[in-house]
This record gives C-alpha cells, structure tokens and sequence, in this order.
C-alpha cells in the first residue's frame, strides 16, 4: 500500500470524538452549508423570482415546506450511514441491482446535461458584469476553475470557499431583500398555506425545486470527508442538515419577497436565468448600480457555489457506484483519488463544453428529463424501504413522523415526475 494511500484510511480510521455542547456542534458545522450551497442554484432563486412577482408574498410556505421535505430526505441518508457505516449507494445495492443499475445510467446522462447548464449560468452572471469575452468563453473558464479547485484534493480548501460563498450570498441576496424594506404583515401572511388559482403547478415546483436533487446524496461522502463516523455523529448531523435548510429557505425566501416586492403586479415576466440579469437592471435604476453589482455577485455565488459541489460531490458517488459494481476496495470509503472519481470529474468539465456550442440533442434531453423526474420518488422509496428494515438497529429507525413525511415526498415528487414525464412526450 503507498504511503499515500496509508495515510487516507489513517485519516479515516482516526474518528474524532463527536462534539456535545450546542456551542460545539455550531462550531462543527460544515457540510450542511456546503450542501446548502450547492443546492441553491440560480434555478431555485429564479422559480422563487417567478413565484414573487406571479403571486406576490402568498407562497413563502411552499418554500418552508419544500426546505423540511429535503431537510428529512438528507437527514435520512446521514442517519443510514452513520448508523450502518454504509453509503446510500451500498444501501441502494442491498436493494437490488436495478436500483445502482438506474442511478448508474442517470449519472452519466444527468452529468452530461447538467455541466452544460452549471457552466453556463455562471458565465451567464459573469458576462452581464464583465462583457469582455463571449458566454462560451466564461462558461469553459468556470468549468476548469471547478475542475482545478477539486483537484486540489483538499475538502477542508473546498469547504472553505463554499462557505465565503454563501456568505457573499447572503450579504447580498438576502441584503438586497432587506434594503426593499418589505412588508412583514405580507410576509407572515405568506406563511399560511393558500392556492391562488393558477399557483397550483409552481407551488410544487417551489416544493421540489427548494435544495438540490441528486446533489443531496453527496452528503454522506462529505460527513465522511469531515471524518463523522459513527452513532454517536447523528444529532451533529442533524443539527448540520438544518442549518442547510435553514439557509436555503432564507435564500430562496428572500428572492421570492425581492420578485414580490419590485414586480407584482407590473407585468414585468421573468423568463429564465435572464431573469435574474433584468432584475439587476431594475435594481440599478431604484437603488443606484452598487445594488445591481451586489445583486449579480450574489446571483453569481449561487451558480458557481452549485457548479463547484457537484464538481467535488457527484463523482464520489460515480466512484462509489463503480466500486461496488467491479467488486473492488469494498473496505475502503472511497477517496478523490480514484480514478473513477477523476473520471467523472472529467465527464462534468469537458464533453458539456460541446453542447456550448449546439443545442441540447433532443433525445439526451428526453433521457435526462425522465430519469430525473423519477429521482426523487427513488430516493423517497429507498429511504422507506432501508430505514424501516432490520439493515438499522431498531432505535435509529424511522419514526412516525418521518415515514408521514417521507410518503408525503414520495406522492409529491411521483406526481411532479409524472407531470414533467407527460411534457416530455
């Protein structure tokens, strides 16, 4: 064994003692902002944007709602693999082979479509404020800084960065939500569940779109790279999946009273990430251009901070999918080293770079769009299915409430599947 290689499974063997005090476990606090982070992509911020300026402030509970389904659903992967010491992806295996089989084809579509988009969303933030080379270009640099970035191999670097990040986010986004100076009798009120007429479809886009799909099961590979092992690790892990949540839902929240705030009710459409481009503009003739420019960096955080952990996060999982399929270091957690990682790493930089520059190939997009409508279901039903069973010691199975919300999910997500899979055909 090199020594290299040594000293990773010492790293990971060495399992520090989980902290008890709340002062403790706040200061512990990592992968949940990293997860946080990358769940929230201009693609969240943009139906929040839309949900605000079509119906005002009325559905601010959608947004709670969708945070706490996720919270439970990330909540349920950390508490299998610190109970069993097992990934998702073991856990999926133990389930049969049609259930690595799917992930397995999903990633590498779901990577190759969804590279494209990560990059050019960044580049899309960057050229509105620095117009001085084409989309394309800014795309492909964003794509290698994400790449060279992970590369360093560094989680605590990659932590680091994410977390300046979502402070910038937060300076700015949710900064810019507090400068509007909103109404907080509007806002509250907003906390009642209501359907306007029309609402029905974007509030379960609001409920499913809050916080990242696949990107959520990376969590357990970074509560590894942190070195959380363990029983005694679940109540850090939860208080780290709700300070993701909680994050998220002010995020979101705050775009969604921006949107409510500066466009209900003149007309004004919101069409795509564009969208966030024209609210810049709006904000620099009411506020002066500093708004516009904190607002842009704000919306640039968010697309990079996504970019970058699915860049670090998703190939863990490749490689974990990997090494169960050949049979190979089943005793070893997997590490950015291997090479399935840096495959996959690859995968995400540099065949999307292509779909740069032609449309999307319509049956890539028809594949992608159906396998992920059926994710979030999938994950739902492995989470009811492993939790439930004798695979965890009866204490850290899942209670009432949880297995309540987790088929709340699943009858959720299974009709915003079969929604997205009728408008796909």
């Amino acid at each position: 064994m090199s020594s290299e290689a040594h000293s990773h499974e010492q790293m990971h063997t060495e399992v520090p003692k989980a902290p008890t005090t709340i002062g403790g476990k706040l200061k512990t606090v990592g992968p949940g902002i990293v997860t946080a982070a990358t769940g929230v992509g201009t693609g969240d911020l943009v139906a929040a944007l839309v949900a605000g300026v079509s119906f005002g402030t009325t559905l601010i509970w959608a947004i709670t709602i969708g945070a706490i389904l996720k919270f439970f659903l990330t909540e349920g992967m950390g508490r299998w693999q610190l109970a069993t010491g097992k990934t998702i992806l073991e856990g999926w295996r133990s389930m049969g082979k049609w259930a690595t089989g799917y992930f397995g084809v999903y990633s590498i579509l779901w990577g190759f479509s969804y590279g494209a988009a990560a990059m050019t969303t960044s580049a899309l933030m960057m050229v509105t404020m620095f117009p001085i080379m084409p989309l394309w270009a800014w795309a492909i640099i964003h794509g290698i800084a994400g790449l060279l970035i992970v590369l360093t191999g560094r989680y605590d670097i990659f932590e680091r960065v994410m977390t300046v990040l979502v402070g910038v986010m937060f300076v700015t986004v949710v900064g810019s939500a507090v400068m509007i100076a909103p109404d907080l009798g509007n806002i509250l009120s907003g906390t009642i569940p209501r359907f306007d007429s029309g609402s029905f479809l974007l509030v379960l886009g609001l409920l499913g779109g809050v916080g990242g799909t696949i990107t959520m099961a990376a969590y357990g590979y970074w509560i590894r790279e942190k070195n959380w092992q363990g029983k005694s690790w679940i109540s850090m892990m939860r208080l780290d999946t709700s300070v993701a949540y909680i994050i998220t839902a002010i995020f979101t929240t705050s775009l969604l009273v921006i949107g409510a705030e500066f466009l209900y009710g003149t007309g004004v459409e919101i069409n795509g990430e564009e969208g966030l481009v024209t609210l810049g503009s709006i904000f620099s003739s009411e506020f002066g251009s500093v708004a516009r420019w904190l607002f842009l960096i704000g919306a640039w955080s968010a697309a990079f901070s996504s970019l970058l952990g699915v860049w670090n996060g998703v190939p863990y999982l490749f490689a974990d999918f990997m090494r169960l399929v050949r049979k190979q270091n089943l005793d070893t957690p997997v590490s950015e080293k291997e090479p399935a990682y840096r495959f996959y790493l690859l995968w995400l930089t540099f065949p999307p770079m292509l779909l740069l520059f032609f449309d999307k190939p319509v049956g890539i997009v028809i594949a992608y769009g159906a396998l992920g409508a059926l994710f979030m279901p999938f994950l739902a039903i492995s989470l009811l299915t492993l939790l439930n069973s004798k695979r965890v010691d009866k204490v850290y199975q899942n209670g009432w409430i949880t297995n309540a919300v987790l088929v709340g999910s699943l009858l959720l997500f299974g009709y915003l599947g079969a929604v997205e899979l009728i408008n796909l055909f």
